[in-house]
């Protein structure tokens, strides 16, 4: 073998990593656009149901309407502060109201006024029962019945159907409420609706009156309990009056503020004894020295100063001036230090007597203030009480309900539901879902190759052609129609092919090629004729070997004589028994020899491991300019692998969006296990309408080749 079949096949993961590039834009309106067809009969079909639900199963409901206008702006008929006050304009009492409205207290007494537990639209357990039933179901299975439902338990369930056919919106930016009753009856609708409206403003009148009546109640009791805490107050404060001598607010702040006083004098006091002390101190330190000098600046005395003048001009007198100066001023700084120690320990005493006074007038002035402000708090409130006693007798006979009808519900003159116009849209848009998802989810379990672009990026080989479909029915019209329709997209396809091949290897073109496939109906075999047909064509001998001698299908395609005995065939030729140029046949419209295959009695893939069969194969390459050999599948036998040890090229079948993608990369592993390359790829019966499908018409040329 040449150099044409050195590199090693690269392997990579199926293709279903990539799935992302199914799902981009374009690609996923192709893939809608191919399954247009299946998404319109699914369409067609959800808008038939859609059409039979509304004429033949859905029951005509009706809607009926009434408006209720909440009065926010608290008005009231006399100046008086209400138990209850009137609702207020912010959002959270619109959603209340609402909700109360809808209440199970309110419907439960709208179910019972209007009899709703003995209307069957209601009550389900009054409708006729249907055969497949819980209780029908229990009986067959031998388990005990239900127990019937008691009164509450009815009513409970009436309470919840009605819940479902009535619905209270507010109008944006207003108080308006509207409340809209679901009924088969389009009468009842109404009245349902104005009956609910009704409740609403009597339940609103009757919780005002409850309340007020309730509130009196209270406050004559509280007004009662506050008279008496105010009669127990009023006697303390009398009797810690008399019991304590007490002095003015005023007389307080003036002993503070004395208090204060003594206490800075103190404080003074306190700091020119040590004032006095320190002097002293460095005085003495001074005179223990010796130093004049430092004496004199310590004591910070003129006569002092005059004296040390006198001492530095060697007067005699300055010396006894200067030392009796110096014990005058220590004497006196010492009798002053005293007298201030003395003198801040007797403001402290003052201080702490006065301390002790105010500590207890403080108290008892507290207390009383205390007494005071409690009697003050405990008249403030019974007189509020008693305001609002009486505010409350007199509101029982003018409560108004917080809300009024502004307009009351029409009977209704034709049905609210079921809408045709509505429920086909539905349909149709539930078809268009139902049906692209199916299209897509089709298009993301599809695990075949459709483009060459797949083909060589999941197994890292180059697609080296492509060969559409051709439109016969018989294999034996094949060489025919490629003679005969030499422009047609599979006979260029098949030069595409042919030259792709030789130029595979420039410097050492591929003599013999062999042509296999992972799975049988691949079109291996008809690529090979086409090839050898085409190489003929251009005046090369070439000698096309039926290599799958198991199944022998070359007699479907041409003419050929029955190869039944020791007559010829290939395996006459491989063991020697007849030379080659004897066991080959000449097809005419092939315009090539054939050698077709015989079956042996010894496995086919050892009479392909002998060196016979090298032996042959040599005498092949000398005797034709191409040799194409037809392998079987590489995944049902092992004959291609070791067929391929002895060809310069390898061409490996994919079928167009056939063949699964796992049992490609399999085939070619098989290959690669035995150290043996794939020269290249053929994405054989293609569709030329699928490919155009998927965007790739221009790139195949089959448009502009097809005759």
């Amino acid at each position: 073998m040449n150099e044409t079949r050195i590199h090693r096949t690269r392997l990579q993961a199926p293709a279903h990593q990539k799935a992302g590039d199914k799902l981009a834009p374009g690609a996923l309106w192709r893939t809608l656009w191919n399954g247009k067809w299946l998404i319109g009969l699914i369409v067609a079909a959800c808008l038939m149901l859609g059409a039979l639900y509304v004429l033949a199963w859905a029951t005509p409901l009706y809607t009926a309407t009434a408006a209720l206008a909440l009065e926010a702006r608290e008005e009231q008929v006399i100046e008086l502060e209400s138990v209850m006050a009137g609702l207020g304009s912010d959002q959270a009492t619109v959603n209340t109201e609402l909700e109360v409205i809808r209440s199970r207290r309110l419907l439960e007494t709208l179910a019972l006024e209007l009899d709703l537990v003995n209307d069957p639209e209601f009550n389900a357990a009054l409708r006729p029962a249907p055969v497949l039933t819980t209780e029908n179901l229990a009986r067959l299975l031998g388990r005990p019945a239900s127990p019937s439902l008691s009164e509450q338990e009815v009513l409970d369930d009436v309470v919840l159907a009605l819940l479902q056919r009535i619905t209270v919106s507010n109008i944006r930016d207003s108080y308006v409420f509207r409340i809209s009753a679901i009924s088969e009856d389009r009468i009842k609708s109404a009245e349902l609706a104005d009956s609910l409206a009704s409740l609403y403003m009597r339940d609103q009148l009757q919780a005002k009156f409850e309340a007020t009546e309730a509130a009196t109640k209270w406050l004559t009791e509280r007004v009662a309990e506050l008279k008496i805490e105010l009669a127990r107050a009023e006697t303390s404060v009398k009797e810690l009056n008399a019991q304590t001598d007490l002095i003015s607010a005023e007389t307080l702040m003036a002993l503070n503020r004395q208090l204060k006083e003594l206490r800075e004098r103190a404080v003074l006091a306190d700091i020119t004894a040590s004032e006095a002390r320190v002097k002293t101190a460095k005085m003495k330190i001074a005179q223990e020295a010796g130093d004049l000098p430092a004496m004199a600046a310590a004591a910070a005395d003129r006569e002092l100063i005059s004296a040390l003048e006198r001492i530095a001009q060697d007067e005699p007198v300055g010396s006894r001036l200067f030392d009796a100066r110096f014990s005058e001023l220590l004497t006196r700084l010492g009798i002053e230090a005293a007298r201030q120690d003395t003198q801040a320990q007797t403001l402290r005493k003052s201080v702490a007597m006065l301390e002790r006074q105010i500590e207890s007038q403080s108290e008892d002035l507290l207390a009383l203030e205390q007494l005071e402000r409690e009697a003050e708090a405990s008249r403030l409130i019974y007189e509020y009480f008693l305001s609002r006693l009486k505010e409350t007798s007199v509101q029982q006979g003018i409560q108004q309900a917080d809300s009024r009808v502004i307009s009351n519900a029409m009977v209704p003159r034709e049905p609210s539901s079921p809408r045709l116009g509505m429920i086909l849209s539905l349909a149709a848009l539930l078809g268009l879902m139902l049906g692209g998802g199916w299209v897509i989810l089709r298009e993301m379990a599809q695990a075949t190759f459709r483009t060459s672009e797949d083909l060589e990026a999941a197994t890292g080989l180059t697609v080296m052609g492509k060969i559409p479909t051709i439109p016969l029915r018989k294999r034996g019209k094949v060489l025919q129609y490629l003679t005969e329709k030499p422009t047609s997209a599979a006979a260029e396809a098949v030069r595409n092919l042919r030259t792709s091949t030789l130029m595979s290897n420039v410097d050492h073109p591929p003599k013999v090629i062999m042509i296999t496939s992972s799975l049988p109906g691949e079109g291996k075999t008809t690529q090979a004729i086409a090839l050898a047909q085409n190489l003929s064509g251009l005046g090369a001998r070439v000698l096309l070997i039926e290599g799958d001698i198991r199944r022998q299908v070359f007699g479907e395609y041409f003419e050929t004589q029955e190869s039944t005995g020791d007559a010829f065939g290939l395996l006459k030729a491989i063991s020697g028994a007849l030379p080659l140029s004897e066991a080959v046949q000449h097809s005419k419209a092939l315009g090539a020899d054939i050698l077709v295959g015989t079956r042996p009695d010894i496995n086919a893939a050892d009479l392909f491991s002998s060196e016979r069969f090298a032996s042959f194969l040599q005498q092949a390459r000398e005797a034709y300019d191409y040799v194409i050999i037809d392998t079987p599948p590489c995944l049902i036998v092992p004959d291609a692998r070791v067929i391929a040890r002895h060809v310069d090229a390898v061409l490996y079948t994919v079928r167009w969006d056939s063949t699964p993608q796992r049992q490609v990369l399999e085939g070619l592993r098989g290959f690669a296990a035995v150290n043996l390359g794939v020269t290249g790829l053929v994405l054989s019966q293609v569709d030329p309408r699928g490919m155009r499908r998927y965007g790739q018409s221009e790139a195949s040329g089959e448009g502009y080749y097809a005759n």
